[in-house]
This record gives structure tokens, sequence and C-alpha cells, in this order.
């Protein structure tokens, strides 16, 4: 009998194929296989990872699917069943994209493309966030290539966020200077941004929307779980503590403290639910204090980079995948987990928490956590033994002293 009945496959070689090979491995004590573009140090030298093979040019559709249907092949020796997952929007796109030609090959759980489009494409998601009674912020769609003198007319406060309306391609036409998120502080900043978008050849929307004043700790994060049948098992929140500020990664949460609100929690289980989601998503949220309101700014249709605090508060993100697809275990009707359990995730140094969380109350809470020894960070996971990569970690870890020191992005409130 084989050691293991599944062989994981994920498409990515960051922080977010990493958290999910060390969820794999402390699960079920399998190495997962590792396919991607370039060598990251996150994944490299690992030794829960069974093997990694980079493909060039593997975010190209007429690449991604041969690559992926003869990676198969090439597996088909060791007899079990393939279970895939993506690490960035844009592999999980090509993924469900193709799920016609990958799904005799590979067990994946993600929704379909309508809805995958209803919901990462920013234009069609927030009238339908609305619809089903989520709270967004004040919000304008500006099409590229019409009259920006229009948009400038529909705002009436600054400093806004820009952002594509259309991720994938917006990534697909690079440009000197493109940012992730853009926060902009007139009218002027907004044409400047707009018309070097357009230049790119960029022809998406383009999403502006109030700012909500707050540090990183008024930016709130939940992971959950909707099984094959389209119900969740698990909704976890969490509270972001510090995020990357480095204009190119705004948005890729570096601590995150956990929290419990059964009302919000509920709120977007039912929001899932509603539209017919199946596998794991991951709301970025801010809280508004100016009207005590928490207001959803996207899902992500996938595990984030930081979605591990779920696997550390007892709600492993492979496992929930193997028991569907390869075990066929679900939960029933009525029993899905509100996750309520103490953990604090982070990826960058506990003086970094130290120094750089300052709101009141919640630097207590760190505190009280790093006292009560319930940090966890899955880069430092003790079932990877490999001493080169240990090494990485310790230069890692003394380059985020200056990273953070020389951060701007994210200073106003």
């Amino acid at each position: 009998m084989a050691e293991h009945d599944f062989l994981p496959v994920i498409i990515g070689t960051d922080l977010n194929a990493y958290h999910m090979a060390a969820s794999f491995h402390e699960a079920y004590g399998v190495k997962p296989h590792v396919v991607g573009k370039v060598q990251l140090g996150f994944t490299h030298y690992s030794s829960i990872i069974s093997s990694t093979t980079f493909v060039e040019d593997l975010d190209k559709p007429e690449v991604f699917v041969p690559a992926l249907r003869d990676y198969a092949q090439s597996l088909r020796r060791e007899g079990l069943p393939l279970l895939l997952v993506g690490t960035s929007d844009h592999y999980v796109r090509l993924i469900i994209e193709n799920a016609d030609q990958l799904k005799d090959l590979y067990r994946f759980n993600y929704p379909t493309e309508d809805l995958l489009n209803a919901l990462h494409v920013k234009d069609a998601f927030y009238p339908l966030a609305q619809q089903h009674g989520l709270e967004i912020p004040e919000t304008h769609i500006h099409h590229v290539g019409d009259p920006v003198e229009e948009l400038q007319e529909t705002i009436t406060r600054y400093p806004v966020i820009l952002k594509p309306g259309n991720s994938v391609e917006y990534y697909r036409n690079k440009f000197p200077g493109q940012e992730k998120v853009y926060r902009l502080n007139s009218a002027e900043e907004v044409a400047s941004v707009v018309a070097r978008i357009s230049d790119s050849g960029y022809r998406g929307t383009l999403i502006i929307q109030d700012f909500i004043p707050g540090d990183d700790t008024f930016i709130w994060d939940s992971v959950l779980y909707l099984n094959t049948e389209g119900r969740a098992e698990f909704v976890n929140f969490g509270q972001v503590l510090l995020q990357e500020h480095e204009a190119s990664a705004i948005g890729n949460y570096t601590a995150i403290i956990s929290r419990f609100n059964r009302e919000v929690m509920t709120q977007l289980k039912e929001f899932l639910e509603a539209i017919g989601y199946t596998g794991i998503a991951n709301f970025d949220i801010k809280y508004d204090s100016r009207d005590q309101a928490f207001k959803v700014l996207e899902v992500n249709v996938r595990q984030g980079r930081s979605s591990w605090y779920a696997t550390a508060q007892g709600h492993n993100l492979a496992g929930y995948l193997v028991e569907d697809l390869i075990h066929g275990k679900r939960r029933e009707p009525g029993e899905c987990a509100f996750v309520d359990k103490d953990v604090l995730f982070t990826v960058v140094p506990q003086y970094i928490l130290r120094k750089y969380v300052t709101a009141p109350g919640v630097r207590d809470d760190v505190a009280r956590m790093i006292r009560q020894k319930k940090v966890r960070n899955p880069l430092y996971y003790s079932g990877d033994t490999s001493l080169l990569r240990r090494a990485w970690l310790a230069v890692r870890a003394v380059r985020y002293r200056k990273k953070y020191a020389n951060a701007t992005w994210a200073d106003a409130s």
C-alpha cells in the first residue's frame, strides 16, 4: 500500500506556495511537487518539497496547459490522484479557464469562470457585494479611454485609492513605476496615473475609491473554505498588524492577529454560499471608523499568502482540500466552524512587530501573544530541516529592518 493516497502539485514558488507545502507536509507527511517560473528563496532548498520544476512562460495559456498535462503524465508512474493548487490570481485563473483540459488529470476546487469574473472584475464585484448586503467603500469606476475630466468631477474628497478593475490584464501591460495600488491626493495626480496606465495599453476599468483612514490595523482579513457542494466548512477573522510597505507589494500582509466577529463572519459565509462559491476564499476588508462599518475591498479566489493563520488555528487549508477532493469527507449543513482561537501570524521578525505596531490596545495584544508564545511563522516550519534555507531566512530577517525603516506608503491615517 502506498504511503500516501494522493500527490499535491503546487503552482508557484513564493511564500503562498511554501505555506501550502508546509500545510500538506504537516497534515499528511507528504512532500508536494512544485511547478513555477522562477526560483525564489521561499521554496528554494526546502526539505519538504519533493521536486521543483521550472517552466519558461508558464503564465501563458499556450504554455500552461501542455506543461501541466505533461507534468501529470510524468507522475503517472506513482499511480496516485494529483491535487492541484494555484498560488496566484493568474495561475488560478488559468486553472479555472482550462478546467476542462485539466480535470481528467488533476483534482481541484475552484468556482466557475463566470463566478471568477464576477468576483475578480471589480466593476462586477462591487454591485454584487452590495446586492447581498455587504458594505463597500464609496466607489467610482473609470473606463480607460474615457475623458478623465468626467471622473474628476464625480470625486468629492481626497485622498483616493486607485486600482485596476482587472489585475490580470493590468499586469500584462507593464510600465515603469507600475504599482499594485495607488494612493492619490488630488485630481492632478489621478489624471497623471490614469494617463500612464492608458499609455501602457491597458483598456480595462480602473476602480477609484474613497481612502478609508487608518493604519494597517484598520485592515481585516477572513479565510473560508466552501466544499465542492457549496457549503462553508470554516470561517475565521483576523486583524492585520502590518503589511508590506513597498509600493509594489501593498496588500501583502506580513502579520495578522486572530479575532472573532460572528456578525461579519456570518455575512461573508452567507454571501459566498448564496452565489454558489466553492473552494478557498480570502476577503480583504477595512474598518471605517467614520461610520463604524467593516467594508469589503475584495475577495481573492484562492488562499492568500497570509492565509496560513487558519492552519495555525487548527484549520489546515490543505487538509480541507484533501478531505473533500480525495477522501470525499465534508461537513454536513449547519456544521460550519466559526473559528475562535488565539494566534499571531507573522512572516517578519518579532522586533518589527514591537517597533511598528503602535495602535493602542493592539500593541498590548501583540506583547501578550509574544509573552504567551502564541506567535506562529510558517517560514520556520519545524518539519523543514534544510540548513541552507535557514541561512536564507536569517539574511531575510536582517533585511526587513531596512525595508520597514525606509517605507513610507502607508504612513497616512
